[in-house]
């Protein structure tokens, strides 16, 4: 009997060890394995969309690197914005940068939301098609209470006009952009504009509307307003109060670059808005006068704290006659174009349309069309 028990003793021992030996094997297994609320927080974490998420563009996956694209990669980011009435002058700036650039250019197209289908389908079924880009849609109600209705030039009220007091609330995630206006056509290679060096503290650079010799003479011949008087309304008092000279020399807004950093830290976005808003209140300045409203604010936002951009890469007051014209030879050196005035080269009359026209195409959809003399035809 002694020896039965001795057995049955030694068989329950082992039968503990046994069930000890199993729980720890589960209890290793179980703290070891993913939970499920892991699993979906790691999978929110990557998918997480922002939620002003714009209309996703399709890019064409030949075009697409295989690694996520950075700053590193040395992609060249391009703004620019696409009104549906101008359209066709949006896509030829497009194809003269990509045209003449071997760089990776991205482009954050902006435009309003009916015009959002219209610019993808420029894109897709046109020789653009092969670009890397983003469309996104600008709420033009962030405007509410800034811009007031002014009859004497209307399409300077355009809310995409205002999209450059906005770039660090886009949908881009740079470091540094391009701005552009869409009245321009690029004849050198966009990576060059790009890489220019910025001064410590400067959140963009400007073309200075005194710079060329050649650009002096066709502001004479024009009449054309070039420093601070022709924008803001020194009878103001608010306008005297910033101590700044009326003859001190203008800049042109309409092409820039910008450290978006540096924008962000210098709050620039928030300065421009309250210039929005007093002109609102006070009417410091008004469309009637050279530059339109949203020149001014940029020109106190960034007075004396602006780079200087090489004057070839803003040839401009291109459209503020249609007669006045630069040489040939000058023209050739010039890397960037610039229509800016009334005279619009998808128009007629305007200057040098040879040079704008080698760069447009067609709208598939027929809306936009040029404006050409009968006899063109």
């Amino acid at each position: 009997m002694s020896l039965l028990r001795k057995i049955n003793r030694a068989l329950l021992v082992l039968l503990v060890l046994l069930v000890g030996l199993l729980l720890h094997s589960t209890v290793l297994r179980a703290s070891t394995r993913p939970k499920l609320s892991d699993h979906w927080k790691s999978l929110g974490s990557a998918a997480r969309v922002p939620a002003a998420r714009v209309p996703a563009a399709r890019v064409p996956a030949a075009r697409v690197p295989a690694a996520r694209v950075s700053e590193a990669d040395n992609v060249v980011p391009v703004v620019i914005c696409a009104s549906e009435e101008r359209i066709g002058a949006t896509m030829a700036v497009i194809n003269s940068i990509y045209s003449n650039t071997d760089a990776s250019v991205f482009f954050y197209i902006v435009t309003l939301r009916e015009a959002v289908k219209l610019t993808r389908q420029y894109i897709v079924k046109t020789k653009l098609k092969g670009i890397k880009y983003k469309i996104l849609e600008f709420n033009p109600m962030v405007l509410k209470g800034k811009v007031k209705p002014d009859s004497s030039r209307p399409e300077l009220l355009h809310p995409l006009n205002f999209v450059r007091f906005y770039l660090p609330l886009l949908d881009i995630n740079r470091k540094r952009v391009i701005y552009l206006d869409d009245d321009v056509i690029v004849q050198g290679d966009i990576k060059d504009l790009f890489n220019m060096k910025l001064k410590p503290g400067h959140a963009a650079a400007f073309s200075t509307d005194c710079d060329l010799p050649s650009t002096h003479e066709m502001v004479r011949s024009i009449g054309m307003q070039t420093t601070y008087m022709g924008f803001l309304d020194y009878r103001k008092e608010e306008v005297r109060d910033l101590g700044i000279d009326p003859r001190e020399c203008s800049f042109n807004p309409g092409v820039f670059v910008a450290d978006v950093s540096e924008w962000k830290k210098q709050k620039i976005t928030k300065q421009l808005e309250k210039w929005m808003e007093e002109n609102f209140r006070h009417n410091i300045y008004s469309s009637a006068m050279a530059g339109g409203v949203a020149t001014p604010p940029m020109l106190i936002v960034f007075h004396d704290k602006y780079t200087t951009l090489d004057p070839l890469w803003h040839v401009r007051h291109m459209g503020w006659s249609p007669d006045a014209r630069y040489s040939e030879s000058f023209l050739q050196e010039a890397r960037l174009l610039h229509w800016n005035g009334p005279f619009k080269p998808w128009h007629y009359p305007a200057v040098h349309l040879d040079l704008w026209e080698r760069w447009f195409i067609p709208d598939p959809s027929r809306r936009f069309s040029l404006a050409r003399p009968e006899s063109d035809s």
